[in-house]
């Protein structure tokens, strides 16, 4: 039984550490295969996205590392891409330029402020109350919808091979502070986004670092958004949006008993350079069960 996480951060963005020590880690954990996930280079300052002119020296770092653990782990590269129209997204020419091996859409800011600024919705709790309120006027049901209307537009324009944190906006919502995830106008902003994936080949990833960073009690997405993706068929993966090595499988246990609570039997993992299923335990991947290739 082995692990995969294809939603890592090391220190070419906001990540702890040199990309090595992530995949001796990774290696020595016994893991199948591991993906490096930068967060995309920004065109405005962002603290904790790489540097534009950066992206040519981690491109070559991981493929140095493809070669050089080749014979103890399948390593693959990515970014982290966040959607924002007109501005940067999964299909921009830079990104088509890198020659990645998948990729990971993310909606990490939401519309700007009147001075320009990009609002993140998964920063510092006064970031967003700031954001929520500047931007729309206080009005949460605003601000959450066109969280999810974003999401959709990503999926329909510029689809990513993953769906990265698809309800990270919640970490944002401890014990319901801003809104319950039973009231009906969510569920319908969250029943329309899965049903818009569920018309493409893109993977819902359920990311455990709001467990163990103790922003949530639940992965992202929770049991209830899980139960509505398998109604819909969509696929998932488990990855931990690890940075620092100690991380990268943290609560993947816990994960994947959610997973089999919710009646899941298999996840994807990106294996042989194409995406797979995999039957699983809370121990990990049936590495010997590949029950279909390509997605």
């Amino acid at each position: 039984m082995s692990w995969t996480n294809y939603h890592s951060h090391c220190n070419f963005c906001d990540g702890s550490d040199e990309a090595r020590l992530y995949a001796e880690t990774a290696a020595a954990q016994g893991m199948l295969a591991y993906g490096f996930s930068s967060h995309v280079p920004m065109p405005f300052f962002c603290a904790w996205s790489m540097k534009m002119e950066n992206l040519a020296a981690y491109t070559t770092e991981i493929e140095k590392l493809k070669k050089e653990f080749a014979e103890r782990l399948q390593i693959y590269r990515s970014l982290e891409i966040d959607y924002i129209p007109n501005v940067v997204g999964p299909q921009s020419q830079f990104i088509k330029e890198a020659n990645l091996d998948y990729t990971i859409g993310s909606i990490h800011f939401v519309n700007q402020f009147a001075d320009g600024r990009h609002w993140e919705i998964d920063g510092k709790a006064l970031i967003f109350e700031e954001g929520l309120q500047q931007i729309f006027g206080g009005d949460i049901r605003k601000a959450v919808t066109r969280y999810y209307e974003l999401t959709r537009m990503m999926v329909r324009e510029e689809c990513p091979d993953v769906i990265g944190h698809i309800d990270k906006i919640k970490m944002q919502n401890p014990d319901n502070k801003y809104f319950s995830e039973d009231e009906d106008w969510y569920r319908t902003e969250v029943l329309k986004t899965l049903d818009a994936i569920a018309g493409t080949k893109a993977i819902v990833e359920v990311n455990t670092r709001g467990i163990y960073k103790k922003k949530t009690t639940e992965p992202y997405p929770g049991k209830w958004m899980l139960g509505e993706i398998l109604k819909r068929k969509i696929p998932v993966m488990i990855n931990s949006d690890s940075h620092h090595p100690k991380e990268i499988t943290a609560e993947f246990e816990t994960a994947s008993t959610l997973l089999k609570e919710v009646g899941f039997e298999t996840v994807k993992s990106f294996i042989d350079n194409k995406w797979q299923d995999f039957s699983f335990t809370e121990r990990g991947l049936n590495t010997n069960a590949i029950q279909s290739t390509n997605v």
